[in-house]
């Protein structure tokens, strides 16, 4: 078992210690299955990974099983583009579900019969009130509703009713079909929701079969019990709805899974409502559902984060109870960070270039350095670095007037070339605005490899690219989307304007020749920059690299504090 297995099967939280008494006391027969049920509208996020890491992570631990589900009542709102990507993304965090895929339209058929049976009992009726109607009827917090003057129609005019909106007799919201339940219930979800409503729309699996579709609480509890689902583990959001799925499958006699809830992840610098996503993307704000600013598993993946980062992330942040609270992004680019040093190898790159010229190295001479790919690891092995007499190093390792500890380039210090040799800079080269052209050096031929032939100390090492074998890349960094902590809790009417301008910056460097073969997706560090990966833009004449993560780690340092 690998550690991070054992990180994510160690900590008990309140909804294994519920499934351990289900077990003790016998009920399920000490079975454990699961789902996960996403709505094919959109893809999914990182919040949806939690819940993912969850059911799936459940299954695992207790040899039970878990089903990937699609409640696709909804078919104005489904694609199978959807449908497809979020295959894509189980897949990749690393997860199998039990058996064939389930969709909540395979049981559309029986999900009407039952629907009819609750007629026939006399726990549902056709009403004919609009949707605002409805609403007012409803009641408030402190006021009961008030009952539709519907809600006695005798059962055979229910019946014929029903029956004839599934014929599509009738007009979208013209009628829907209402659970009775109690219209002074204190839980407003429990006076007489809806259950079925008319839309003549076209379905992603069904086609035009059907002309009424099943509310979400109702299909959900019973594709619950179809499937033998033991714990239907859901966000807190539907702990209110819990009381309806267990009157739906009461009302009906039906076998009863347990539903539990837990407190949904709500990200700092993030928005994780799919509706505002959706609109990001169809409007132009981002460039698709995988824009590597996206809070989306796929604009994530793109980005270079790892799926047993994201995995980490999610057993660091456990599983609450309580209401919803906020984690500190910082959390999560701690574990991608975390595991791309010890899986990346180390490249060096160049994004803001300054020119070294070493005056004292012959301008025909070329070198080759045989370099580790990882410090730390000889299992990488080695690439060949080239090195001449004109090099390109980060504009940020040169001041002219440095303060003290300051252990980079300036005139007169000496710093190490990493691999290559000890340079000192004699003279400073100017345009006509002032601005540095060019750094004039000489290196010491004693000190090959980076090393001191004298024992003399350099505390001062920087990265560098020969200009001669550098390769041109564009790469992009990436910020936070939304710069503010909180971004869903700000008050504004056009959450768009809070769209950080600096999310992106794209920028023309230069790279050691190894960095230009790499394939998409492939994740390396640029020395002493930050951690980034292939772009899916990349070419072989322009390779795209996504910045992932920096190097620097606030979160570790917040707490260790």
């Amino acid at each position: 078992m690998s550690t991070l297995d054992e990180k994510e099967k160690a900590g008990t939280d309140f909804i294994r210690t519920r499934i351990n008494q289900d077990n003790e006391n016998g009920r399920f027969n000490a079975r454990v299955h699961t789902r996960f049920p996403p709505e094919p509208n959109g893809y999914l996020h990182i919040g949806h990974a939690k819940s993912i890491c969850l059911n799936f992570g459940i299954a695992k631990d207790y040899n039970g099983l878990c089903n990937l589900r699609f409640d696709d009542t909804n078919p104005v709102k489904e694609d199978t583009e959807y449908v497809d990507s979020i295959q894509e993304d189980v897949k990749w965090l690393g997860f199998s579900w039990a058996g064939d895929i389930h969709y909540a339209s395979d049981y559309f058929d029986r999900l009407y019969e039952l629907a009819e049976e609750l007629i026939k009992r006399g726990k549902a009726y056709v009403c004919e009130l609009n949707a605002d109607q409805i609403r007012e009827y409803r009641g408030t917090l402190t006021e009961p509703g008030k009952e539709s003057p519907y809600r006695n129609r005798s059962v055979e005019e229910n019946l014929d009713l029903f029956r004839r909106m599934k014929a599509g007799e009738f007009a979208d919201g013209q009628m829907v079909l209402r659970a009775k339940i109690d219209m002074a219930s204190p839980n407003i979800i429990m006076r007489d929701p809806a259950l079925y409503r008319i839309r003549h729309a076209h379905h992603h699996k069904t086609g035009d079969k059907w002309h009424i579709y099943p509310m979400y609480d109702f299909t959900h509890c019973i594709s619950d019990s179809i499937e033998n689902i033991t714990h239907s583990i859901c966000t807190l959001e539907f702990e209110n709805n819990r009381e309806l799925y267990d009157w739906v499958l009461d009302a009906l006699e039906l076998y009863h899974p347990q539903q539990i809830e837990f407190a949904r992840l709500n990200l700092t610098h993030v928005m994780l409502s799919k509706r505002k996503l959706i609109h990001l993307v169809q409007n132009n704000f981002v460039s698709g559902w995988d824009d590597p600013r996206m809070p989306t598993i796929s604009g994530l993946r793109r980005r270079g984060y790892t799926p047993e980062s994201i995995r980490n992330f999610c057993a660091k942040i456990g599983v609450a109870r309580a209401a919803d609270s906020m984690v500190d992004y910082n959390l999560l680019e701690f574990c991608v960070r975390e595991h791309l040093n010890a899986v990346t190898p180390r490249l060096m790159a160049v994004l803001d270039p300054i020119k070294v010229i070493i005056e004292n190295y012959d301008e025909h001479k070329e070198e080759i350095f045989d370099c580790p790919l990882h410090p730390e690891d000889e299992r990488y092995g080695t690439r060949q670095v080239p090195f001449s007499r004109e090099l390109y190093i980060e504009r940020d390792d040169f001041m002219e007037n440095p303060p003290k500890k300051y252990f980079r380039l300036s005139p007169g210090s000496e710093v190490r070339l990493r691999y290559a040799y000890y340079i000192t800079c004699k003279e400073v080269v100017k345009d006509g605005h002032g601005s540095i052209k060019e750094l004039i050096c000489i290196h010491d031929p004693e000190s090959k490899g980076g090393k001191s032939p004298d024992g003399r100390k350099v505390r001062g090492t920087i990265h560098w690219v020969s200009a001669r074998h550098a390769k041109p890349i564009e790469a992009r960094l990436y910020d936070h989307l939304f710069a503010m902590d909180n971004p869903a809790g700000e008050d504004t009417e056009d959450f768009t304007s809070l769209i950080n301008k600096d999310s992106l910056k794209v920028v023309e460097a230069f790279a050691e020749p190894y960095l230009a073969a790499l394939p998409v997706g492939e994740k390396v560090q640029f020395e002493r920059l930050a951690y980034f990966c292939v772009d899916k833009d990349s070419t072989k004449e322009k390779p795209v690299f996504n910045r992932t993560v920096t190097l620097k780690d606030s979160w570790a340092k917040e707490n260790k504090a």
